[in-house]
């Protein structure tokens, strides 16, 4: 019976490079998720990873399935868009979440228009949903960097970021690094959605970030305790994806997302800062 959960890792090479490609991602994008649901930026997130499909689609007629024209494509099309939607907020009367939301339905159409251009689109339809199945070494190497780098920058910003989920306003009022922690934090969204989508595809790769803290949320209360927890359930999450994607033959990148979303049902019944089951008994406790 144990072997049934570690045979699949320890004789397929395929799955052991999905694992690991996996268990890369989480470290360096479910940190970025905890901080996005902090500050109430979960459908930022969502826009995001939309936003970085013309680029990729550009990418795809100029260079193929090349795997640095595909990267630098999404991360020049992601960060235009946050670009774009900062200098918007600041120099006209357009809130953020508006102009983030013109520019990623306009980024989406682009990108839409520009794959119904190419009559085979097979392969890119494959990049764009992705198959964490086929990463080969190289992926690998790519998503290894993309986690060491972001972990380094988010160490950077780290404070200003705790600050802003706290007190937006004093960061604005009392230090000059208010607008630089918040683009470094488009930042870091848009590269670990770059790495997201070369395996789980730019509409599977936000699930990865927001899901874990969205459940750790109903469980702990200090940040500690909230990206640990977070990072635990994505490594069990991509885990039990991946196993049964082998067993099954599911999609790999659904099967991911959607044991995070079996986690996430679970902890708003029975969670116990904020759970279904938790709110009654207190409601019950305080009339009776």
């Amino acid at each position: 019976m144990t072997l049934e959960f570690v045979a699949p890792f320890s004789e397929y090479r395929f799955m052991s490079r999905a694992l690991v490609g996996c268990l890369a991602m989480c470290v360096g994008a479910i940190p970025v998720g905890v901080f996005m649901t902090l500050r109430r930026m979960s459908l930022t997130g969502d826009a995001m990873a939309h936003a970085i499909l013309p680029g990729v689609a550009i990418a795809y007629l100029f260079s193929g399935l090349s795997l640095f024209g595909l990267t630098l494509g999404g991360m020049c099309a992601g960060l235009l868009v946050a670009l774009a939607a900062g200098w918007v907020t600041r120099n006209t009367h357009i809130k953020e979440d508006t102009s983030l939301g013109a520019f990623y339905l306009i980024s989406l159409a682009l990108g839409v228009l520009i794959i119904s251009v190419k009559k085979s689109n097979v392969d890119l339809f494959h990049v764009l949903f992705g198959n964490v199945l086929a990463l080969d070494r190289d992926m690998l190497l790519l998503l290894g960097t993309i986690c060491s780098s972001s972990l380094l920058l988010l160490a950077l910003l780290y404070r200003p970021l705790v600050i802003e989920c706290v007190d937006p306003q004093f960061l604005k009022m009392r230090s000059v690094f208010g607008a630089f922690s918040h683009f470094g934090f488009l930042f870091l969204m848009v590269i670990n959605l770059v790495a997201g989508f070369h395996a789980l595809g730019t509409l599977m790769a936000v699930g990865l970030m927001i899901l874990p803290s969205a459940v750790s949320r109903l469980w702990v209360e200090t940040l500690e305790a909230h990206l640990l927890l977070s990072l635990l359930l994505g490594f069990v999450g991509c885990y039990c994806g991946l196993l049964f994607s082998f067993y099954w033959d599911f999609p790999s990148g659904p099967a991911i997302v959607l044991c995070l979303g079996v986690f996430y049902v679970i902890s708003l019944l029975v969670g116990k800062k904020g759970g279904y089951i938790s709110k009654i008994t207190q409601n019950k406790h305080y009339t009776g």
